[in-house]
């Protein structure tokens, strides 16, 4: 794992960009795992911008969606769905077509979890797994207790991520409680991790994630066991870390990063 510590959340997010960028030049087919949440907001409008003022191309990309809630229709404006085509499909010339996320309207949602691996392994998995952080620590929805090995399943959503979540939907008791996930283990099978994290609310537990004990109480800690994981938080989200100074030292002297100054 290595931890890249930025001035504030605008160049965080911006290295975030364009390391994803990077990626998607060098294989225009990438198969690209997304997720949402407020911080992605400002990581899809650099992708955007990135697309309209410099050309970069989406046409290739498969994408495949971390989770997506249990009961909403697609055209349900909390639907993840939704988000991902307000906040980056519709503005970029990807094929709709390719773009992946679990059917929380299944009839059959135990059936559209093995489905939604099934597709995974046939575009030969996931090259780049984009994520956030939730204040229980979860991956995806992987809430505490979530096994290492987990795959795509329905999960319970704890107290805690239903009293983040509720605020946005116009009546907060529209709020699901339940919601398909890629498991953890789904998610440590991707070829490289890229982990996003700003803000000082999110200190204590990306403190937790990285420098904690493995623990699936904390599903962001398997992270630690994932050969190719790049953490990119500000110096907010990055206040409780011990070893700051390490981690600047990091991005300002090994080779990868120095495109990046």
């Amino acid at each position: 794992m290595e931890v890249i510590i930025r001035p504030d959340a605008e160049s965080a997010t911006h290295l975030a960009a364009r390391v994803i960028a990077r990626e998607i030049r060098l294989k225009p087919k990438l198969v690209l795992g997304l997720a949402t949440g407020r911080t992605m907001e400002r990581l899809y409008r650099h992708l955007v911008e990135t697309h309209r003022k410099d050309d970069l191309d989406f046409s290739l990309l498969t994408t495949f969606n971390l989770d997506e809630y249990i009961g909403l229709p697609p055209d349900h404006p909390q639907s993840y769905r939704h988000y991902m085509n307000h906040h980056l499909f519709d503005h970029v010339n990807i094929d709709i077509r390719n773009t992946n996320l679990p059917d929380g309207m299944a009839d059959d949602i135990d059936a559209e979890c093995v489905h939604y691996e099934q597709l995974i392994r046939d575009c030969g998995g996931i090259d780049l797994q984009v994520l956030g952080i939730g204040r229980s620590g979860h991956i995806g929805f992987n809430e505490p207790l979530s096994a290492m090995f987990s795959r795509t399943r329905a999960k319970a959503l704890t107290p805690t991520t239903i009293e983040q979540n509720a605020p946005l939907f116009a009546d907060p008791r529209e709020m699901p409680k339940r919601a398909i996930t890629m498991g953890v283990g789904t998610i440590l099978d991707s070829k490289h991790c890229l982990m996003l994290v700003t803000g000082a609310e999110k200190a204590s537990v990306i403190a937790k994630a990285v420098e904690g004990p493995v623990t699936s109480m904390i599903s962001a800690t398997a992270l630690q066991l994932h050969p190719d994981c790049r953490v990119i938080v500000d110096e907010a989200a990055a206040s409780q870390l011990e070893n700051k100074e390490y981690y600047r030292w990091i991005f300002e002297n090994e080779p990868e990063w120095q495109e990046f100054q």
